[in-house]
């Protein structure tokens, strides 16, 4: 049980989007969860379930469509200008792609110094370098480094200029949007603990999307499991891979590969059958219905809600509870 203070807290958030025609495609339905202070919750699912557009959502870069989000009781989505800008120094992101996200042709020194300037954290021109020098060396960069362009760097390099960009203003809080999938294998794990010594040093706490389980599960004191904009599955990331109680889960974690040939080929491979529904026209039972080998009428017909069954075990799923 984290005894720690809530540091984000959504109820029943909604984002919703128009398909055309008075359609709806529901991103995000109703989700509810809670990040303590220095805690970092993953979310996984697959590319369209509404990961990122939930985190996004989460910390104000999109507007909701009905709900609630708080970050230390404040209403994300409800903030005056001024608190917004307050806002923006103690929550920071991280990008998924490190190539998009910065400018090639803009140097480093600048891209890491523009949130000190923004919020007027260095006295001096001489503290502002001292500040940026120390936040490149952070993430394993050299002074040398600083007065170089960004198209010079590799994909990793990239990464770290990014979290050095988001930690220059001392946040407290990450949204880390899946900033290890579009790095070479070699260089994910680097990154991913890298993040874990500053969340560490700095108490930092971290909402971290991504698909590869593996990843999370080593980065993650809970991880929550989203199926097309629905969180089905919420819990410890050890309980999580030790007790699955979602069929969902359960085929993801399937699929996670064992580097143990022989327990590779032991191990049940659950496929999943049929599609995924569209968001714009969901089933209106269960979300997961149609793929599920374990589907009953009710779970055509009645949407299950997130419940507790165990502690700290919350799962959407009729046959569990």
């Amino acid at each position: 049980m984290n005894n720690r203070p809530v540091e984000l807290e959504v109820n029943n958030l909604c984002k919703y989007y128009s398909a055309g025609k008075k359609r709806v495609l529901k991103a995000v339905d109703g989700v509810s969860f809670v990040i303590h202070k220095g805690e970092t919750l993953g979310i996984v699912g697959e590319s369209g379930c509404g990961k990122t557009t939930c985190g996004k959502t989460c910390i104000g870069m999109l507007p909701k469509t009905a709900g609630e989000v708080k970050y230390k009781g404040r209403d994300v989505h409800a903030m005056s200008k001024k608190e917004r800008f307050d806002f923006t120094g103690k929550v920071q992101m991280i990008f998924q792609d490190p190539y998009a996200s910065l400018d090639p042709h803009q140097k480093v020194y600048d891209i890491v110094a523009e949130g000190i300037r923004i919020h007027k954290l260095a006295k001096s021109t001489a503290e502002e370098e001292r500040m940026v020098l120390e936040l490149l060396d952070m993430v394993g960069l050299n002074a040398e480094h600083a007065m170089r362009n960004v198209h010079e760097f590799s994909g990793g390099q990239r990464q770290r200029i990014g979290i050095a960009r988001a930690l220059a203003v001392d946040p407290e809080f990450l949204f880390c949007d899946e900033p290890i999938s579009a790095l070479d294998v070699s260089i994910q794990a680097q990154i991913i603990n890298l993040l874990m010594k500053l969340q560490k040093e700095r108490d930092l706490t971290m909402l971290f999307i991504a698909h590869d389980l593996s990843m999370v599960k080593h980065i993650s004191d809970r991880i929550g499991v989203m199926y097309l904009g629905n969180m089905v599955e919420l819990t410890t990331s050890a309980e999580l891979y030790k007790n699955p109680l979602h069929p969902y889960t359960e085929a993801l974690l399937s699929a996670v590969p064992i580097a143990d040939p022989r327990a590779s080929r032991a191990r049940q491979k659950i496929m999943l059958t049929g599609d995924v529904p569209s968001p714009v026209n969901p089933p209106a039972g269960c979300r997961f219905s149609g793929r599920c080998r374990y589907v009953t009428d009710q779970c055509s017909k009645v949407r299950p809600e997130l419940r507790e069954v165990e502690p700290g075990h919350w799962v959407a799923c009729h046959l569990r509870g």
